[in-house]
């Protein structure tokens, strides 16, 4: 007679990180060696308690004890020192709302971002990718997070508003957002409301952004509601403010009317979550090519065969860029634009055998999660091949959440895989970017995102490769049958 075996609990770590300092805690290490502070923490434990200002956190160091708090968003809501600053931004935005309103306001804006909706922006973004193309003369410096900035600017206002922001104000949103996201990251780490009261050039530049980015919105919905009806994110927006049965989610039933304030903060909610990520990921898509030419090379061969002449990809090009969504895959692992999250108990509850009281600040890092060696052997080395179809093991796939896990996951995963593979394609197709004599690999500021934000490069001469190069791109990635709600396993596989 068989006898089953008792499953054995596993035994956490928890310890407190050293270096506190008076009032200010770890907000010096966190704002001026961020990276380096975080990969300290794990020879602490697990879970290690770490101070934000005066104010006790813990950080998750662990990919199990991750999962454990982003599995039960109603124990670990949305909340902490980020979301509430990035609430006096996005309001209750489907970012920083807490968990009883989600579903609702999930429900209301996901058919715009469902896979058969997402195809429809191919043209979008390879059209916006091109025009880049266009404006870097080979030969000449080129100023890369700009242009990604302003592509994924142009992109995310166009899926959202149509055509509602002219040139001119694309620029000044993309300006806008790099001042605001700087500004709430000092504000995170160091949450004492009364220095940034202060009447500072550093605070009076973030208030005047955070303010011009609410007028540009309330004026594009303004000119809407003069307008005619688009088919767009704010279309769909003002028909649930006007408690249009017809915007019902998937056809379940009609959807909760929404407020005004409701469809303004959902707008800058998904305009400010979907351009500066994007962009420094790009910009480090094309920073780390140049360094790895072998990994270049062969997202050039794929390019080449795939999209012969240089031609503009196509939806369905997707399935045969294989190598290219792996470059994408392994930027967001190896420069992860969103490195530092928060969650807020809403409950006393026990992680890592450790009890936390009411209203505790809770940390993870995908940066750290991303560059542990357990999980990722050998971290630090940009390895594109680590995601092709069938290599990337259970422990990599479910330690690699660039989009968080949950049904607090992010709504628009697979349109920032999507828009990333097709403007790599378009762009690295037609254009190869060299870093500037003398290029140092420095670690970037920090900022609610974190990537190289200043970076210029060289657009050299593309050289293409015969057609007959054959690579493993053709075969088509196999389909994704795991949960979409958990961690990030779907990046390659589904984009």
């Amino acid at each position: 007679m068989s006898r089953a075996v008792p499953e054995r609990k596993r035994t956490w770590r928890t310890g407190t990180a050293p270096g506190i300092f008076p009032v200010l805690g770890h907000g010096i290490a966190l704002y001026r060696q961020p990276l380096a502070f975080l990969n300290s923490l794990p020879a602490y434990g697990d879970l290690v308690e770490i101070r934000l200002g005066p104010q006790r956190a813990w950080m998750v160091c662990h990919p199990e004890l991750t999962h454990e708090v982003l599995m039960d968003p109603h124990t670990f809501d949305k909340g902490g020192p980020l979301y509430d600053r990035l609430g006096k931004l996005m309001g209750d935005g489907l970012v920083t709302c807490r968990q009883p309103t989600h579903r609702d306001k999930r429900r209301l804006l996901q058919p715009a971002f469902r896979p058969s909706h997402v195809a429809e922006y191919t043209d979008l973004v390879t059209e916006e990718a091109a025009e880049v193309c266009r404006a870097w003369p080979v030969g000449q410096d080129v100023a890369v997070t700009e242009a990604m900035m302003a592509l994924t600017t142009r992109v995310t206002s166009r899926v959202l508003l149509s055509d509602s922001l002219d040139e001119r104000t694309t620029a000044e949103v993309r300006d806008c957002l790099g001042a605001v996201v700087r500004g709430l990251f000092v504000r995170t780490v160091v949450p004492i409301d009364a220095l940034f009261r202060l009447p500072t050039p550093t605070n009076r530049r973030y208030r005047r952004a955070l303010s011009r980015l609410h007028e540009i919105i309330d004026r594009a919905i303004a000119e809407r509601r003069r307008g005619a009806d688009r088919d767009d994110v704010l279309g769909t927006l003002l028909k649930a403010a006007r408690g249009d049965a017809s915007t019902a989610a998937d056809g379940e039933g009609s959807t909760t009317a929404v407020t005004d304030q409701e469809v303004h903060d959902h707008l800058i909610t998904l305009l400010l979550t979907g351009v500066e990520t994007l962009a420094l990921a790009l910009t480090s898509a094309f920073s780390l090519l140049a360094r790895h030419p072998e990994a270049e090379r062969r997202l050039h061969a794929e390019l080449d065969s795939v999209l012969p002449e240089g031609r503009r990809p196509t939806r369905e090009d997707l399935p045969h860029l294989v190598y290219t969504r792996c470059v994408v895959s392994e930027t967001l692992r190896h420069s992860s634009p969103g490195w530092l999250f928060t969650r807020v108990a809403t409950k006393e509850t026990e992680l890592a055998g450790c009890r936390l009281p009411k209203g505790a600040t809770v940390l993870y890092s995908p940066h750290l999660l991303h560059h542990d060696p357990s999980s990722f052997p050998d971290p630090e080395r940009f390895d594109p091949d680590r995601w092709l179809p069938g290599r990337p093991t259970a422990e990599e796939r479910r330690a690699m959440m660039p989009f968080s896990a949950g049904n607090r996951k992010c709504l628009g995963d697979e349109f920032a895989m999507v828009e990333a593979t097709l403007a790599l394609a378009t762009i690295a197709g037609r254009r190869r970017l060299r870093h500037l004599p003398g290029y140092v690999d420095r670690k970037p500021r920090p900022g609610i995102t974190m990537g190289p934000r200043s970076l210029v490069m060289t657009c050299a001469p593309r050289s293409r490769m015969p057609s007959a190069v054959s690579l493993a791109h053709r075969a088509t990635a196999a389909p994704c049958t795991s949960d979409s709600r958990t961690a990030g396993d779907h990046v390659v596989d589904d984009a």
